[in-house]
């Protein structure tokens, strides 16, 4: 890249900030986890020589997985701008009768429902990440330890991002145990990727 934007990460930044409802949050989500999980394979793939060899195979595991939430980071932003479209679909049925009015409502609270799994996917897949990241802090090459502190950081504020998203979907779900179950999985995840943020900066901290 020659240390360069390129031409694809430039239309994604112009279409993000352009009045098109997509890319929206949602997508921006799924790629700042994608750029938190680069950084993680790129320091995993680091991590070689004689000095880490009791960790090799840990670490090529680690750099596999890493590089697959970055594949399955791609599929979620595709399935957020799908289901944000499919609301936007909804939200323009017809509303005239009582009929079309009951029809409209429940497409909405159904499309709010597929709007919401998205980003809860994506901070179950974050969670399971920053766990992989706080599992081998201390393995990993002290010469990228800082690396390894910004895949946690962009992989939080990716977490932070979807939890809004969620948040704002449960909104329109008409459902209240469904909705309340999202309220529930997505607050716990959030705390709980919080603090696995703070130990693993921490422990980086403490390496630098």
């Amino acid at each position: 890249m020659n240390g360069s934007w390129n031409s694809s990460i430039r239309l994604f930044l112009d279409e993000a900030a352009s009045a098109s409802p997509t890319p929206g949050g949602g997508s921006v989500a799924a790629l700042a986890a994608a750029l938190g999980a680069s950084m993680g394979s790129m320091v995993s793939t680091l991590t070689t020589g004689k000095r880490h060899e009791a960790v090799r195979e840990q670490m090529a595991a680690t750099a596999e997985e890493m590089s697959e939430a970055m594949r399955q980071c791609e599929t979620l932003m595709n399935r957020d701008i799908e289901s944000f479209n499919n609301y936007m679909s909804a939200l323009a049925l017809p509303k005239a009768s009582s009929a079309e009015r009951d029809a409209r409502s429940r497409a909405i609270g159904q499309a709010a429902v597929r709007a919401a799994e998205v980003p809860l996917s994506l901070m179950k897949l974050i969670h399971r990440l920053l766990i992989v990241l706080d599992e081998s802090v201390h393995e990993v090459n002290r010469n990228v330890i800082s690396d390894w502190g910004i895949a946690a950081l962009m992989l939080d504020a990716a977490a932070q991002s979807a939890w809004l998203t969620v948040e704002i979907n449960v909104a329109s779900i008409n459902d209240v145990e469904a909705a309340g179950r999202f309220q529930e999985q997505g607050s716990q995840l959030s705390d709980e990727i919080a603090q696995l943020k703070q130990t693993v900066m921490r422990n980086v901290r403490a390496r630098l």
